[in-house]
């Protein structure tokens, strides 16, 4: 490009920044235009909307250069060579980094038909349990809550991919698929099964066990969440439990003590599909950055492993053979709780303000007249029983003061809920999603799919797939006419 081209591209450029900016600062923007509250909310809707820092970061030097070293450690791909940079992979792993599960720096996975770790596309965990039992408890005893599937040699992995099989089936609900004004629509769920010979443990028994697959969930604004209080979150389980129609079931106390020093004690789990984590700083970013790939820190300086699998690696010739040692030394060592740390308190704390800081992308065209019917349809149909619409943070967010007494917009009520689907797997009592910013997949990703296994390709079916507790608001949605389903659909893609 010619210097005089390139001088009238780049003051085009600026006037188009400072027409945004001056758009902001004049529109009479409303309080839910803003999702993550003021501070935590960025008006950006491109393919970078899921990885923008909150104001209260970008604003402070020391802050934005700790969550850009975060988001480098979020970005690599670790490696077991010691001698390289982030290493400390394995002996066994889920996936090698962050965005390998979370594309787009906190978009959702995509709906695969292999289960292949090194597709970047798939973001999927792997959940082996008994279906036989109550609550279907986790197969913990051989393996990990989520199922490694990946180890570095000499190790083997305890389920082998290769012998995981997803199959994606149609569904034919009790209405054959219509909507009440005649339009079809299709719906598909998955099916998962692994070969007995797959699987490391020969003791272990597949045909008594099942599989399933849960999808990766979005990160950005996951402090805001953190910053409800548990007396609000408790308030909203009374709430919706006295009413009855919507009895959501709250994450059972967990004991953090010496984990969290911000909110010592017993706290109602909030984050995760089955709410099993409490804490931001005991949560599914703090956990997976070292479960997933089993890198060892300071605070977690032992393996994610199991006993089981610790015994069979250890009778492994193979792996004898390969590091020279006797079977009581490679057990002694994958079970020490003092291993060194291979990612340093100060890389950690860098990552945890990334993933803190993560903004919520601001809605969009709520002023849109299509937008404020879906908006109105919304409410009418009971929707908000569940996506609950706000929250206000409380007063002392010690860890980001910043995004103490915000106003935010997630849409969920942080409850897990009885949806009643086909074939859900192990989620049978999953978590509201929060709703803020996914009408930006699209955008971010390049695709939609929606819901814990990500059976949903879209809006309509993930309301279609909505049953139980759920299902006078999903049949009020079947009745709609054409238009008051697309104006619904618009306003979810709008939030």
């Amino acid at each position: 490009m010619a210097r005089a081209g390139k001088q009238v591209f780049i003051a085009l450029l600026v006037t188009l920044v400072a027409c945004s900016e001056k758009e902001i600062a004049e529109k009479q923007y409303t309080e839910e235009w803003y999702a993550g509250g003021v501070n935590g909310t960025v008006f950006n809707a491109t393919s970078r909307a899921y990885r923008q820092p909150m104001n209260a970061i970008a604003g402070d030097p020391l802050l934005y250069r700790q969550f850009m070293r975060g988001e480098r450690i979020a970005e690599k791909s670790f490696v077991a060579d010691s001698t390289m940079s982030f290493s400390g992979l394995g002996p066994v792993y889920i996936r090698k980094s962050c965005v390998a599960c979370h594309p787009s720096y906190g978009g959702r996975s995509k709906r695969v038909d292999k289960f292949d770790s090194s597709d970047s596309r798939n973001g999927y965990l792997l959940m082996i349990y008994d279906p036989s039992l109550p609550d279907l408890p986790l197969a913990s005893t051989y393996f990990t809550g989520m199922t490694q599937t990946s180890a570095v040699a000499p190790f083997k992995p305890p389920v082998n991919e290769s012998g995981v099989h997803i199959e994606w089936l149609p569904y034919t609900d009790e209405h054959g698929n219509k909507y009440d004004d005649g339009t079809p629509y299709e719906l598909i769920f998955p099916r998962v099964t692994i070969d007995q010979s797959a699987i490391l443990f020969p003791d272990f028994d597949m045909s008594r066990h099942a599989a399933s697959i849960e999808a990766t969930i979005g990160i950005y604004g996951v402090a805001l969440l953190d910053a409800i209080s548990d007396e609000d979150l408790r308030a909203r389980h009374v709430a919706e439990a006295e009413r009855g129609y919507c009895p959501g079931v709250i994450g059972a106390d967990i004991d953090e003590t010496g984990l969290n020093p911000y909110y010592p004690g017993k706290h109602p789990g909030r984050f995760t599909y089955l709410c099993t984590r409490a804490t931001l700083d005991n949560g599914p970013g703090s956990n997976a950055i070292w479960n997933i790939t089993n890198v060892t820190r300071p605070d977690r300086a032992y393996h994610y492993i199991t006993a089981a699998y610790a015994r069979a690696s250890a009778a492994d010739p193979d792996v004898q053979q390969a590091l020279g040692r006797t079977g009581e030394e490679i057990y002694a060592r994958l079970m020490s709780r003092e291993l060194p740390p291979e990612m340093s308190a100060e890389d950690y704390d860098a990552f945890m303000v990334w993933h803190r800081g993560i903004a919520v992308p601001a809605a969009r065209d709520l002023d849109n007249p299509v937008v404020q019917r879906g908006r109105a349809l919304f409410h009418e149909t009971g929707c908000t029983a569940c996506h609950h619409p706000s929250w206000t943070t409380r007063p002392d967010y010690t860890p980001l003061p910043a995004l103490s007494n915000q106003k935010i917009f997630p849409y969920t009520d942080l409850l897990r809920h009885d949806l009643e689907m086909h074939e859900p797997g192990r989620a049978r009592l999953c978590r509201t999603t929060p709703l803020w910013g996914r009408g930006l997949m699209q955008v971010t990703s390049g695709y939609a799919d929606m819901l814990h296994d990500l059976r949903a390709r879209d809006y309509p079916e993930a309301i279609l797939w909505h049953g139980g507790e759920a299902k006078p608001c999903k049949e009020k949605f079947r009745k709609m006419s054409r238009e008051d389903r697309e104006a619904l659909v618009k306003f979810l893609q709008a939030i």
